[in-house]
Formats: C-alpha cells, sequence, structure tokens
C-alpha cells in the first residue's frame, strides 16, 4: 500500500518534495495556511500591477533545470527565461554608478576601468569561485546534513582553508577599490551573514553572479511556482489551500496525523516545509528536538521592510536591479546582526521589473519593489515604515536625478510583523538561518527529527540552506531521505 504523506506548507522546498514523493508512489497532500500557494513566494495583484512579494533574484539557472529534468522536464515547458542585461546597477553617490553587464568580458573591463590592474584579480577570484561552485551545486549541497564525513572528500580536504578563512578578507587582499570590494560582498548577503562571517568557500556565490548571470521569468518568479504547482498535480499531489496546521499528533514517539481547521490528517509520514521553529511548537514539548534557547542563540538571517510601489510613469535612470549603496555598509550591518536595531541609514534595493516585463505594469507606468533588510525580530510600525519609506524614496530621486513621490499611486508594504503573521516566521526572518561556519552543512538543524519517528523538515532553516535554489535541492534532500527510510 502506498503511504500517505502530509506536507506543511507550499514553499520551493515543500513543492519540490511534493513532486519527488508523488514520482516516488507515495500519496501527496499538501495543506498551506494562506489562500494561494507559494510561501514566501507569492504574489500580490493591484490596479493592473504585478509585484512578487519575496524573491525577485532568479540566480543558478543549472538548479532549476536539474531540478526539472528529474521530471523528464525543462524550465521552458512551463515559463520563459529572459537573461538580464545589464544584470544590475549599484548606486555610490549621485551620478555614482557601476553596471554589471551580463557577461565575464565586460565586467572584468568595468573592473579594470576602475581599479587597473583588478581583471586579472577578478579573474583569478571568479575562476576560484568557479571551482568551488562546481563541488559545491554539482555535489556538496546534495548531501542530507547527517554527517560530518559528508563534507570530506579530496576536494573539500584541498580546500580545508577555505573554510577558515572569510569572503571578506580574501576580497580585500585581491581588490583596493572599495566600491569594487561591496559589489563582490554582495552576492553572499543572499546567503544571509555578513561576508566577514561567511565562509571563503562560499564565494561560489560570485560564479553564480558574475559567471552565470541573473535571468527574469516573464511574468515573475511566480512563475516558477506555478510550474511546480503544475508538475505536482500532473503527478498526483493534492494541494489544500486556507488549510492552516495547528497540531501534530505524535503517539508512541511516532507522528500519526496532523489537525487543520477541525480535521484530522491521518500520515504515515509528516514533512514541514513551515518554518522549523514553528513546526516544533505544534508538538507536545517533549518531543520537540530543539529549544527555544537553541533558536535564541542561532544566527539568522535578515528580515526586510519590503515596500511594492505602482507609479503612474517611467522611472528613470535605474534598471531591472538596482542596488543603493551609498551609505556605510558596515554601519548597517551592525544594526543588523550585532546590535539589532533599525539602521540609521539604510542601503536597499530596488527591482523594476516593468524595465523589461511589460506584463508587470500597464503601459506607460512602473511597478517598484523596495527592499530593506533589518534585524529579525525589532519593533515594526506603521509610522517606522513610512519614516523608512520617505527615506529611501528622498535617496532615489537625489541619486537618479528626478522626482517621483508624486507620481505614486498606491504602495503596499510587508514587514516583520507580517513575516510572523503570513508564514510563522522566527523572529520574522525573511531568509531563515544565516550560512555561518558553525550553521553549515550537519551544523543546521535535521532534515529528520531525532525524537518523532516518521517527521521530516524542509526549507531554509535546514539543509543547505537559505535561497530559492537551495530551497529547491532541500526538497530533492528530503525526499531521498524518505525514500530510503520508508
Amino acid at each position: 500500500m502506498k503511504n500517505n504523506i502530509i506536507i506543511i506548507g507550499s514553499g520551493f522546498s515543500s513543492l519540490a518534495a511534493s513532486c519527488y514523493l508523488a514520482k516516488a508512489g507515495y500519496n501527496v497532500t499538501i495543506l498551506e495556511k494562506n489562500q494561494t500557494i507559494g510561501g514566501r513566494a507569492r504574489q500580490l495583484k493591484k490596479n493592473g500591477f504585478t509585484f512578487d512579494i519575496g524573491p525577485t533574484w532568479y540566480w543558478m539557472p543549472d538548479v532549476f533545470e536539474r531540478f526539472f529534468a528529474d521530471f523528464n522536464k525543462k524550465p521552458s515547458d512551463y515559463y520563459t527565461l529572459d537573461k538580464l542585461s545589464p544584470a544590475y546597477s549599484v548606486y555610490f553617490g549621485k551620478n555614482d554608478l557601476i553596471t554589471i553587464e551580463d557577461s565575464l568580458d565586460k565586467i572584468s573591463e568595468t573592473f579594470e576601468a576602475n581599479e587597473k590592474g583588478s581583471s586579472k584579480s577578478l579573474d583569478k577570484f571568479i575562476s576560484k569561485a568557479k571551482d568551488n561552485y562546481d563541488i559545491a551545486i554539482k555535489d556538496l549541497v546534495y548531501n542530507p546534513g547527517v554527517s560530518p564525513l559528508e563534507l570530506v572528500s579530496f576536494t573539500t580536504i584541498t580546500r580545508l582553508n577555505q573554510f577558515l578563512t572569510n569572503v571578506k578578507q580574501d576580497i580585500r587582499k585581491l581588490f583596493k577599490n572599495d566600491k569594487l570590494r561591496k559589489i563582490l560582498e554582495f552576492p553572499v548577503l543572499f546567503l544571509g551573514a555578513k561576508p566577514s562571517n561567511t565562509p571563503s568557500f562560499y564565494n561560489f556565490m560570485n560564479y553564480a553572479d558574475f559567471g552565470l548571470g541573473t535571468f527574469h521569468p516573464k511574468k515573475g518568479m511566480y512563475q516558477v511556482i506555478l510550474a511546480m504547482e503544475n508538475l505536482a498535480k500532473e503527478l498526483g499531489v493534492i494541494i489544500n489551500t486556507n488549510a492552516s496546521v495547528n497540531k501534530i499528533n505524535v503517539e508512541n514517539e511516532v507522528a500519526i496525523s496532523v489537525e487543520s481547521n477541525n480535521v484530522v490528517y491521518q500520515a504515515d509520514i509528516i514533512l514541514s516545509g513551515a518554518d522549523y521553529w514553528h513546526t516544533e511548537t505544534l508538538l507536545d514539548e517533549k518531543y520537540r528536538q530543539y529549544s527555544q534557547k537553541y533558536w535564541e542563540k542561532k544566527v539568522f538571517a535578515p528580515s526586510a521592510l519590503l515596500f511594492y510601489v505602482g507609479f503612474d510613469k517611467k522611472v528613470k535612470n535605474v534598471e531591472h536591479h538596482t542596488l543603493f549603496f551609498d551609505v556605510d555598509f558596515d554601519v548597517h550591518a551592525t544594526a543588523i546582526y550585532d546590535k539589532p536595531q533599525w539602521p540609521e541609514d539604510p542601503l536597499f534595493y530596488a527591482s523594476f521589473p516593468s524595465i523589461t516585463d511589460n506584463s508587470t505594469a500597464p503601459k506607460g507606468k512602473e511597478a517598484g519593489i523596495f527592499l530593506i533588510p533589518l534585524a529579525p525580530g525589532i519593533e515594526d510600525t506603521e509610522d517606522l515604515r513610512e519614516t523608512y519609506f520617505n527615506k529611501i524614496i528622498s535617496r532615489l530621486e537625489n541619486l537618479t536625478s528626478q522626482k517621483v513621490t508624486e507620481h505614486i499611486l498606491f504602495k503596499e508594504s510587508f514587514c516583520v510583523k507580517d513575516f510572523e503573521k503570513d508564514y510563522n516566521s522566527f523572529k520574522g526572518n525573511a531568509y531563515g538561518m544565516a550560512n555561518t561556519l558553525m550553521q553549515t552543512a550537519f551544523l543546521r538543524p535535521k532534515l529528520k527529527s531525532k525524537k518523532v519517528k516518521n517527521l521530516y523538515f524542509t526549507g531554509q532553516l535546514t539543509v543547505p540552506g537559505p535561497g530559492v535554489p537551495p530551497s529547491l535541492i532541500s526538497g530533492k534532500l528530503v525526499s531521498e531521505l524518505i525514500s530510503k527510510h520508508h
């Protein structure tokens, strides 16, 4: 008889796991608390505008290809991918910006123009990053994080020193120009920690950035969620929305069912792609592996203040992805990681998908998504949101030499409280748990419960870590673990 599997949540990792498990012959039902699927990658539609609520960067296209290939499919069976050209721009001051083009050759020229001789250093740095990418993405991250031995192979032993040095040190040794340093430090922020706390091995993110490039799925990242939903349904997965799970029932240390909306769903196996910490609160205390103290001590990736803005005209002097690094990065990082507080002058990021995708805004108008990284768990009020919106919009106007405030048709915001309410996210974090040295691989919370049989976890708080590609991989890893044990 086929085992029944209940999956809690419908983000990238849950959807990925559902596909693999259905393909392996299990009966799979997904229970999603929100009205629509996608977890953090939901969508907002308003007045003819379409916004991705969560992730807006499509990096590591090979991971998506590898996922769909496991089902004899291709991403292009479901959505159209455009390579962004340029990939993004970074503002360091008024009329002072560096644009990152869509090929390594062009990026080398940009580096050389800003620091003589730096193209050689870049070449060296990226070729090392590519080596690490090949090891990490083709090999290491596809390990379930069960044992330290997974990290031990001839290739990793020769790179052991790269777990003892950090990305910031490496970059500062090779490059003198502060702007170039900041551009190279930016990709590891996706891993949720400061460059000074991120092992050198993770420089493979720089290869993802410069070597592989930045893409945009037509109509937005939500198309990837819809693609995975289609695939899951083709494989027989049942998806129920508005189905918040409020209890996981355990008998004789075996997970047997979940409760949602006064309905009890019997299950042979329970897999949670919801926030790990939250999932454990659905268990009686004696069955929790990790105490509140454990979570409090962990380094969490940032939360974020996000705005979704409809403009009644086109915004000038910006790219599809534009970073605003015109303030001190280290000061903002301190406000996120060391002394959690609202940053006086935040770095921020803006995405204008309608620059390359006219399906995201009405003709002649612009869709803008703005993100300020914040410490998780800090105070979140409407007044603070408004204050920070005004700060970043006035900086945008000043740096790009234009007025946009009077062209705002509407804005919606999303912050710490919303991450908590919509995703049961620990302290309202946006990206899970940071990939620091002590939170890498087998040192992360486990895919399989140590205290409850037949209970499993997936997503950004477990292996391999934060980000969309790692979430797809996490779904694959947990499904393999389940298949092996059942």
